[in-house]
């Protein structure tokens, strides 16, 4: 099972977090730190496989705990799963998010990830839910975020025409 997934700038700052256990906002922050510790202090030659005890964690997280992450520019996409996932592919499925991100965002940078935090939370909930990975074909989710892109357009005639009646009684 993924416990978490989080995006984490070089300096520490979570970019984006996703836990699919329930932890209270400053358990969440200790783990996010204790995290980025355990990735930061590793050189980029080191496996992207990291068995770790996450004391923020208590109880609700076994020992068996692994860090899966990848260091893309300035972020890190750690996925924190237990022992029944597949580290490799695990690490297929950071490529296939950062691959659906970079086609969604045409080149994703840190800044696309604070700006549509709904839209990558979205993306983030094609591929996996409730700790379950949906979806692991890059096509098949870039087809649902058009779709969802589709339908959001399909509704914004609504709000322009309520402008233009606005307008329209200005004259």
């Amino acid at each position: 099972m993924i416990h978490a997934v989080l995006i984490i700038n070089n300096h520490g700052k979570p970019r984006l977090t996703k836990f699919y256990d329930s932890f209270d906002e400053p358990q969440q922050q200790s783990i996010i730190r204790e995290t980025y510790q355990h990735i930061c202090r590793r050189n980029e030659y080191q496996c992207n496989f990291l068995e770790a005890k996450i004391e923020s964690a208590g109880e609700s997280w076994d020992d068996d705990v692994k860090l899966i992450y990848r260091h893309y520019a300035t972020l890190y996409f750690v996925f924190v799963v237990d022992s029944s996932e597949s580290e490799l592919g695990i690490l297929d499925l950071i490529q296939v998010f950062v691959e659906t991100l970079d086609k969604c965002f045409e080149n994703v940078c840190e800044l696309d990830l604070i700006f549509h935090m709904c839209r990558v939370h979205y993306i983030l909930e094609e591929i996996i839910m409730g700790g379950l990975v949906l979806e692991t074909s890059l096509p098949e989710v870039l087809r649902a975020v058009e779709d969802q892109k589709s339908i959001v357009k399909a509704e914004q005639p609504m709000g322009s025409g309520i402008a233009n009646l606005v307008g329209g009684m200005k004259r």
